[in-house]
């Protein structure tokens, strides 16, 4: 076991994990259309591969783009494109976006898989496969995972850890899946150590999870991997933030501004491994993940295999509807770190981890008014990102934000536990998720400002060079006029070419006049 260390700040949170494993594993129905937003990845967007009226097969790219930070979107099953069309996705704001409809047709017939002699094939190859199938970190991040790993495989990687901490409370898939699906995680972390050839390799879970960590021992014990250790560490939020993680194994703490892989340490989430052991074992791109739907009017709580695309509302019914009312407050993510949905149409992506289905009453409302800041200094004591949050909020509050950068604003991981110990509950993250959004805008109105005074210059210079060509060419033929000039000084005959072509027309004009009498 390695010598454990400690972040500094977090919180111990009532975890509301039980309700949600007591059923174990459970498979999602197929519902009658599914909807998949183009973009459920951090990067560039993608764009459709398919038109209305398509039949399309399970496992078909269905949306795509040529960009290096992009992941492909798949059919989750068979069926046919109904529209291409804006629809309700889950983002904080509410907004539509555009989604490709399938039409569900119940056979689930998928496209042939391609074999592939996985002993022989070496780790760019891998990384190719992985592309293919279009897998994203499944912690959250959602940050697709090829080009992470091509970039970690080209910088060199030390320390692989396998993250299955799932630290905020209420969420409970990565625990299910380790119980129920520990191989699959064991074998795609053997992938990933093909890949990368890290030194040392961490499987960490969090100590509130005996279940877990005995079904992954058990695993590992069955197919052993070099170097690998399973690790027990202690429930403390935000354990499970890679920064955080990293410090706690390694002790080693990622420098501002840099990614673990900078450091030479490789983190990757449970799921992903899973997903990774489907696309280079059996060819099976990323269709589905596990989603935790809990809370407080959620009628039985639990953990489904979900095909992406499936609306909330379907999932609601398979854990037997509210619980009170008609309806109820949605949250995608935990309690902590989530956010408020605008609706049970929104559709499951590759992001969504928990469905928390609450009481309005249960709900904390952002305040429209709050107390003033008394400088209590309990912010920052719970900082994992040994942050000044006060001080953030201030600027952030003011619309100071090249002051906020100097507080090194993004290096926030918007945990929330600042927020949470506020007395004067003032809805800190908020602030800086607000002061983020503003200083990303101006950012990408400053890139659009220089793009276009770059093209405005670029023309100028254009103009100015076609200008000075033309210049050019007018002097050389003055200069060539002058000589000719010079020559018939001198007793030479030179032809004026203007007049001479001149004199060629009248010639051919009279000849033609003769012709005709």
């Amino acid at each position: 076991m390695p010598e454990l260390h400690h972040f500094h700040g977090g919180l111990v949170l009532d975890g509301h994990k039980t309700e949600s494993l007591a059923r174990g594993l459970q498979q999602a129905s197929l519902t009658e259309r599914l909807f998949l937003p183009l973009r459920q990845h951090i990067g560039d967007h993608n764009k459709p591969r398919v038109e209305i009226g398509d039949r399309v097969l399970k496992g078909q790219v269905i949306a795509s783009d040529s960009a290096l930070i992009c992941a492909a979107v798949h059919a989750p099953t068979s069926g046919t494109i109904s529209a291409i069309e804006d629809y309700p996705v889950a983002h904080p704001s509410g907004k539509m976006d555009t989604c490709i409809i399938i039409e569900v047709d119940g056979d689930d017939k998928a496209v042939e898989p391609i074999p592939v002699d996985l002993d022989n094939l070496n780790p760019d190859e891998m990384i190719e496969l992985i592309c293919r199938a279009g897998i994203v970190g499944l912690g959250g991040a959602v940050f697709p995972t090829s080009p992470k790993l091509s970039r970690g495989k080209a910088q060199g990687i030390d320390t692989l850890i396998i993250n299955g901490v799932e630290c905020e409370p209420y969420i409970t898939c990565d625990d299910i899946l380790m119980r129920f699906n520990a191989a699959e995680v064991i074998s795609g972390s053997g992938y990933l150590q093909r890949i990368l050839a890290p030194r040392t390799t961490y499987i960490a879970i969090e100590d509130n999870k005996p279940e877990a960590i005995a079904a992954m021992a058990k695993a590992l014990a069955e197919h052993p991997l070099a170097g690998t250790e399973i690790v027990s560490i202690p429930t403390i939020y935000p354990s499970g933030g890679e920064k955080q993680l990293v410090q706690i194994l390694t002790g080693k703490e990622v420098p501002h501004g840099q990614l673990a892989l900078d450091i030479g340490v490789f983190c990757q989430n449970v799921g992903t491994c899973a997903a990774i052991t489907h696309a280079l074992e059996k060819d099976e791109p990323l269709i589905s993940r596990v989603v935790t739907i809990s809370g407080d009017n959620i009628a039985q709580p639990g953990n489904w295999e979900v095909r992406l695309g499936t609306p909330i509302s379907h999932l609601i019914e398979l854990a037997g509807g509210y619980r009170y009312g008609a309806s109820g407050q949605l949250v995608m993510g935990g309690s902590m770190m989530g956010f408020a949905l605008s609706g049970s149409k929104v559709p499951i992506v590759k992001a969504t981890n928990c469905i928390m289905v609450m009481r309005e009453e249960t709900i904390p409302k952002s305040p429209g008014y709050h107390d003033e800041c008394i400088r209590c200094g309990k912010c920052t004591e719970v900082c994992p990102a040994q942050l000044l949050p006060q001080q953030l909020y201030w600027h952030a509050r003011a619309g100071a934000y090249e002051r906020t950068q100097e507080f090194h604003l993004f290096d926030c991981i918007e945990c929330g536990c600042c927020s949470t110990v506020c007395p004067s509950r003032i809805p800190l993250v908020q602030y800086y998720r607000a002061a983020k959004s503003e200083i990303r805008a101006a950012q990408k109105a400053q890139f659009k400002s220089d793009r276009a005074r770059l093209r405005f210059e670029f023309r100028e210079k254009r103009l100015q060079l076609k200008k000075q060509q033309d210049e050019e060419r007018r002097r050389l033929k003055r200069e060539a006029l002058q000589k000719k000039k010079a020559g018939a000084g001198n007793g030479k005959s030179i032809e004026d070419p203007v007049q001479a072509a001149l004199d060629r027309v009248k010639a051919r004009k009279k000849n033609a006049q003769e012709d005709s009498q």
